[in-house]
């Protein structure tokens, strides 16, 4: 149950911090939050992370399905003791049906998250969709490696084989 509570704690907080946005921030385009360091920008995000892919709506709907139900398929496939994988593709799936959401809904996703500080000045405005979706891949990341180094080599078995 940890995946499917997470998700619904992403998509939650994804969707209220977006509907505060478009009623709070949209009108003003952006608001200072903490001078120098961060603002609330309104974006509609029509492509990808750094402009990649813009218009291509239709692309990204089925990009999150198909990644939404690959999560799905995997999410009760995965051993015991993968906690740390169960959270990271809850992560995913909250934040992929956050964004699919919007783009169902307006055509984009809203971004608001505007980082100003060096080095990440140029670092594209984001939501927490987003936020999720690269916290839980980097989680995922990890217990992908960590998994690898603890796993017995299939070639070599559990002795390993060294020379």
């Amino acid at each position: 149950m940890l995946p499917i509570w997470t998700a619904l704690l992403v998509l939650a907080a994804d969707q209220a911090t977006k509907a505060w946005v478009l009623a709070r921030i949209a009108p003003w385009g952006t608001v200072p939050v903490l001078p120098g360091v961060v603002q609330w920008t309104y974006v509609q995000n029509r492509g990808a992370a750094f402009g990649l892919l813009q218009n291509q709506t239709l692309f990204f709907i089925v990009v999150a399905v198909v990644v939404i139900a690959a999560i799905l398929y995997w999410l009760p496939r995965l051993p015991g003791r993968a906690g740390s994988a169960r959270l990271a593709l809850g992560l995913q799936l909250g934040g992929a049906v956050g964004n699919l959401i919007d783009r169902l809904r307006w055509g984009y996703v809203v971004d608001f998250v505007d980082l100003e500080f060096w080095p990440l000045h140029r670092w594209p405005v984001f939501n927490v969709a987003d936020a999720a979706i690269v916290t839980g891949t980097a989680l995922l990341v990890l217990w992908l490696l960590a998994d690898r180094d603890a796993a017995p080599d299939p070639v070599q078995g559990p002795g390993g084989g060294g020379n």
